[in-house]
């Protein structure tokens, strides 16, 4: 074994269990040679207390052992240890189907058959070590997810949220292709997370990966994972998302950014299932669920030929459109509040209410960046609020003069003859779609770029507030 390939000393322990006490040494001496901490058991029982102290990271595991023997040694290593138990790789002098398949069926890694071979235990101890080091990846990624998994933290009650619930209990309940849509700082990534968490397979991994976040080059990479030698710099075989997710999900954000190139090979994963590391042609099983997301207009994508059509397609199995902030500003101070509470544990300054004027600034904002804009924006409040009250002063944000004015006119109101009329949020958003309506001659994708909504949601506003055209009103293409 090279220097490259052995792993660093310290990092990796195995224990050998046998008997025989010209087998322990040799093991001891070689294994401890190619880089490993290696500890040793001649009985079953000692063997136990060593796996209970998790100290082993791979177990060697002879048979025939005097007391306990080495089948039972491994039934209760798997019973006390379940999810956390070492790889054990039987070695053993018995070489008969029965003895191979009753151990295989206990959870053993692999069945040696005596006179042992340096090579194949080598292979086999690194291989065994990799397959633990994923699975603990793993669990922990599952584990950390499982914290903070963004079932309730996708806060509101208007329709466009309404509707998003709705769309994510509905396709919790299967394993089709999802793809969410909306601008950056909608919470994309909580959708896919509430998605996973919300479906059967919220124990298994829940793996995100941004697009934008890796050099085109280096992503197929971080996706697919390599093989050492694989390319310069690649030291060390490395897994990939792909393999990580399990049978979870693979979340990938920004999917619009991925390289034409790239998009063929998702494509065929998505299609056959399998995919292939970089610089191995050995195909690997693909079982986790896929949500991808983005905040581009992929359809003019299409016809600009800068995404696939028919990666397009098995993508939007099923879509999930988040609306933007301002589109939903009856929401905004649910969602002050339960970020405020959000921030306030972790920034330790307590934040209990927000004044009337910087309330009313939080809902007349138009928010570009979204949640993501609004949740900084409150962080850098509450650090700068002194008392339990946050203040408009506090908050980085502003309306420019010729904003101000048109906001201050449309809430009061006020009429032809320039007397103020009080008017609620909802009659005041009636009026001004109607204005732009009538404006536009009820060209509706017209009316959809001012508004800067989408056409569904133009067309629910239309019936939700029975607004009708003109007779007279000339028809207009939309």
């Amino acid at each position: 074994m090279t220097d490259e390939a052995k792993p660093r000393a310290g990092t990796s322990t195995v224990l050998v269990v046998d008997d025989d006490r010209a087998i322990r040494r040799t093991l001891e001496k070689f294994l401890s040679d190619a880089g490993y901490n290696v500890d040793t058991a001649a009985d079953g029982l000692t063997a136990l207390e060593r796996v209970r102290e998790g100290s082993p990271d791979v177990c060697l595991l002879d048979l025939g052992l005097p007391g306990m023997d080495g089948m039972e040694v491994l039934k209760r290593i798997r019973e006390e240890q379940s999810g956390d138990a070492p790889p054990v790789i039987v070695i053993s002098a018995r070489d008969d189907m029965r003895t191979t398949v009753q151990a295989v069926q206990l959870g053993a890694y692999d069945y040696l058959v005596k006179p042992l071979d340096a090579n194949r235990i080598r292979l086999t101890v690194q291989r065994a070590l990799e397959q633990r080091q994923t699975s603990l990846a793993l669990a922990h990624l599952v584990a950390e997810e499982r914290e903070d998994h963004g079932v309730d933290n996708i806060v509101g009650k208007s329709d466009g949220i309404r509707e998003v619930y709705k769309r994510i209990g509905a396709v919790s309940t299967s394993r089709a292709t999802v793809l969410i849509t909306g601008e950056s700082g909608t919470g994309k990534e909580l959708v896919a997370k509430a998605i996973h968490f919300s479906s059967s397979a919220a124990t298994q991994p829940f793996v995100a990966v941004n697009c934008t976040a890796f050099p085109p080059n280096l992503l197929e990479s971080e996706l697919f994972g390599h093989v050492r030698g694989a390319f310069t710099g690649a030291v060390a075989d490395k897994v990939g998302r792909f393999q990580l997710a399990g049978q979870g999900t693979l979340f990938l954000d920004e999917i619009g950014e991925m390289s034409v190139d790239l998009q063929a090979k998702l494509l065929r994963v998505l299609q056959e299932r399998t995919f292939e590391r970089v610089g191995d042609a050995r195909p690997v099983k693909f079982a986790a669920r896929v949500v991808t997301a983005t905040h581009r207009d992929l359809q003019q994508m299409l016809r600009e030929g800068t995404f696939r059509e028919d990666l397009f397609y098995r993508l939007q199995v099923v879509e999930i459109h988040l609306p933007p902030l301002r589109e939903r500003q009856e929401d905004i101070p649910l969602l002050v509040d339960h970020l405020l509470r959000k921030i306030s544990r972790e920034t330790h300054h307590l934040v209990r209410y927000v004044s009337a004027e910087a309330m009313e600034l939080l809902i007349r904002y138009r928010w570009p960046g979204n949640v993501r804009e609004l949740e900084n924006a409150l962080t850098r409040a509450a650090v700068l609020t002194t008392g339990d009250v946050l203040t408009v002063d506090t908050l980085p944000i502003s309306l420019d003069d010729e904003e101000s004015e048109l906001v201050a006119g449309e809430a009061a109101g006020l009429t032809s003859e320039g007397e103020a009329e009080l008017v609620t949020l909802r009659e005041l958003e009636r009026r001004h779609i109607l204005r732009v309506l009538q404006h536009t001659g009820w060209h509706k994708r017209r009316t959809c770029a001012i508004l800067q909504i989408t056409r569904p949601t133009l067309d629910r506003k239309i019936r939700e507030f029975g607004l009708e055209r003109p007779p007279s009103e000339p028809s207009a293409a939309s």
